[in-house]
């Protein structure tokens, strides 16, 4: 369903509560009983995660304010008020137009550098009642350790005032870890830190993996890396989203890993979930990692070695978040759902994402593979 679709279906559904009587049943919740009306500000809610979220609280009957530039989908939600600012308060108008504003929760899905965060916690801090970051897996500073939960040691950098990710992306992690600490020391025991690992499904423009159902969707001979009993995290981005909203609904704070799912997943389960939803002949080549090892060039997307610095990357425990609310839909509802919105972009994204689906060194890697098989 496209958003504008979407947007059409809830003021109908809103016009028909309103003609039988029944409005204040979209607060009722079946399991819990009545649940409280928010006032939720979301710094960002035009990205990937953001529509969402805003999706799940006006689903759940809450009132959402936007704040961002301004510049990415700015048509996305007409009927939200949208606040037009800068993270940086030193930019432009900066934070101006949140002063002397107040909301019950704040959804932080835009914050990279501290100063920003520390910025918008700070202003926020006596007129909210929770600050949500949304985090990342990446802000811990070891991977080498299965199982490994939130009291693990977080990433740091030489230079803690620096405001750039670094040229491989290697400061990502610590910067978000200074994110956190940004925001519990100005809310004050009133943070919530969501640290989520790969983020999945529709409105998910990385296509990292987005590769193996369009890979797997192409037929043919695949090449998969490792062993197919390489464990993989993925969450939906809509799963996320509505247990971001819940979190907000139960006002609970800590420090949560949002990685998913409850059970441990294989790459032999996402290749074949996504050969059962597409239908297609693919067939599986498992190339092990000794032979990865002697290519050049080669990565696969959301995979990883399961063994040395990265054998913990794909088993983070999320029981924490499980205990306070955090559920998952069937992989293959996942991929379905993905497919069917990749297939609704535009015919000029489509055109660029497939142009490397499958790779163009894959059959050269196969052969290679085959080659060795024959020594």
């Amino acid at each position: 369903m496209s958003r504008r679709a979407a947007f059409l279906a809830r003021i109908i559904a809103v016009l028909l509560l309103l003609a039988s009587g029944r409005l204040l049943a979209m607060t009722e919740d079946p399991v819990q009983g009545e649940r409280p009306h928010l006032k939720i500000l979301i710094l960002g809610g035009t990205g990937f995660i953001g529509p969402h979220e805003v999706d799940a609280a006006l689903q759940r009957g809450h009132e959402v304010t936007l704040f961002n530039r301004g510049k990415r989908n700015p048509g996305l939600f007409p009927e939200l008020e949208t606040l037009l600012g800068d993270r940086d308060p030193d930019k432009d108008e900066g934070l101006k137009a949140l002063e002397g504003r107040s909301w019950d929760v704040v959804i932080d899905n835009s914050g990279y550098y501290p100063r920003h965060v520390k910025a918008s916690a700070e202003l926020l801090a006596p007129s909210v009642r929770q600050y949500i970051f949304i985090s990342s897996i990446s802000a811990y500073a070891d991977n080498s350790t299965e199982g490994q939960d939130e009291t693990a040691v977080v990433a740091t950098m030489p230079d803690p005032a620096r405001e750039d990710m670094g040229e491989n992306y290697e400061y990502y992690g610590a910067l978000k870890a200074l994110c956190e600490q940004a925001a519990q020391e100005a809310m004050q025991g009133r943070a919530t830190i969501v640290r989520p690992g790969y983020i999945v499904g529709p409105g998910d423009y990385s296509h990292r993996f987005t590769y193996w159902p369009l890979r797997v969707r192409g037929g043919g001979e695949v090449a998969v890396p490792g062993d197919p009993e390489d464990p993989v995290q993925v969450i939906d981005g809509r799963d996320l989203a509505e247990w971001v909203v819940h979190l907000a609904e139960e006002n609970t704070t800590g420090v949560f890993n949002a990685c998913g799912p409850a059970a441990r997943l294989t790459m032999k389960e996402v290749v074949g979930a996504s050969k059962r939803v597409t239908g297609s002949d693919a067939t599986f080549t498992w190339l092990d990692l000794a032979f990865l090892e002697g290519q050049s060039g080669v990565n696969f997307p959301i995979w990883s070695p399961h063994s040395g610095a990265t054998k913990g990357d794909h088993c983070w425990s999320n029981a924490r978040a499980i205990e306070v609310g955090l559920t998952f839909r069937p992989l293959e509802t996942t991929i379905k759902d993905l497919l069917t919105w990749f297939d609704e972009q535009p015919e000029e994204l489509r055109t660029k994402v497939m142009a490397n689906i499958p790779r163009k060194n894959e059959p050269a890697l196969l052969e290679a593979w085959r080659a060795r098989e024959k020594e």
